[in-house]
């Protein structure tokens, strides 16, 4: 297996990007190789530096990077040789399993789609994140950022790729999969909701529990949360502030310390012909570890293949 990593995405790249791709060689199993595209100079010098020199490691050279406030849409023509764009035109030919990184998200959403592009069927594809459960298991919530303004049976396509990932990644036989709405009653919501509510009601691909509200985010009343890209971001960021307040405040408590992003590294974009992880762009190097990490889980585990098939 071999996982693409964009070397230069992120705040305080390459440096963090390097120590992550140190503290994964380190964990990961001896048949994973990387390849790493940014400038060929800074990352050599980081692996000396660190007193690295592995087999594993793969080094592609790229000139151009794109920074994290470029418009997504004019950076990607505009900079053709940088490690975002050369990373999904290796991933494109196979020539990696997975590409991931943590730099300009709008850049790695927009030349995911214009590369490897979206599964035939796919409406379009979703960012999905993980959300820590009370219980202390792991729920998922889509999309969380690539889609602002959706369609119905966009909604049922999320209620679709969240099932499919929490079976195959997060290991649970049967999904609840639940619609965030202002209440519980079947007929809550704005128009889109209302609208999904009944596709995903009468649907035949996955157990659909209903409405549940903001409140039920961390409980166990569903497995897969399903939303707009708008709704999504703003409980995800929600979420990670209030991560920083208890910090802040050093109120110490495990399930808190499950809301650090750190531990889940990046999100998957689902619905795309091959792997895609994106990475925080403040990522630390135990966050770009776990990006890593997560984009290996997905690259093994055929989950791809499983959506490919349920979309033919």
């Amino acid at each position: 297996m071999n996982i693409g990593i964009d070397m230069m995405g992120g705040d305080f790249a390459p440096e963090t990007t390097l120590e992550g791709v140190v503290r994964a060689l380190n964990s990961l199993p001896a048949e994973v190789q990387l390849t790493l595209f940014g400038d060929q100079t800074q990352i050599e010098a980081g692996l000396s530096k660190a007193g690295i020199s592995d087999s594993r490691l793969t080094l592609v050279h790229t000139t151009q990077v794109i920074d994290m406030g470029e418009h997504p849409t004019k950076a990607i023509p505009k900079n053709p040789d940088s490690s975002i764009v050369v990373g999904f035109s290796y991933l494109r030919a196979g020539k990696i399993d997975a590409f991931a990184g943590a730099g300009n998200t709008g850049a790695m959403l927009v030349g995911a789609m214009y590369t490897v592009k979206s599964i035939p069927g796919v409406i379009r594809p979703a960012i999905a994140s993980l959300v820590p459960k009370e219980d202390g298991s792991h729920g998922l919530i889509l999309d969380v950022g690539a889609n602002a303004d959706c369609r119905p049976d966009s909604l049922l396509q999320f209620g679709i790729l969240g099932n499919l990932y929490a079976k195959h990644i997060l290991k649970i036989e049967k999904p609840r999969v639940a619609l965030m709405n202002i209440g519980e009653e079947d007929e809550k919501g704005n128009l889109l909701a209302q609208a999904a509510f009944k596709m995903m009601k009468d649907n035949e691909f996955f157990q659909f529990t209903g409405n549940i509200e903001g409140r039920d985010m961390f409980n166990d009343k569903s497995d897969v949360i399903v939303c707009d890209g708008f709704t999504g971001n703003v409980l995800i960021k929600m979420a990670e502030s209030f991560h920083e307040l208890v910090t802040h405040r050093e109120i110490k408590h495990p399930f808190f310390d499950r809301f650090n992003y750190e531990n889940y590294g990046g999100s998957p974009i689902l619905g795309l012909n091959a792997p895609v992880v994106i990475g925080h762009g403040i990522s630390s190097g135990v966050a770009i570890e776990n990006m890593i990490r997560h984009a290996v889980e997905i690259a093994g585990s055929g989950l791809t293949d499983q959506i490919r098939e349920a979309f033919n």
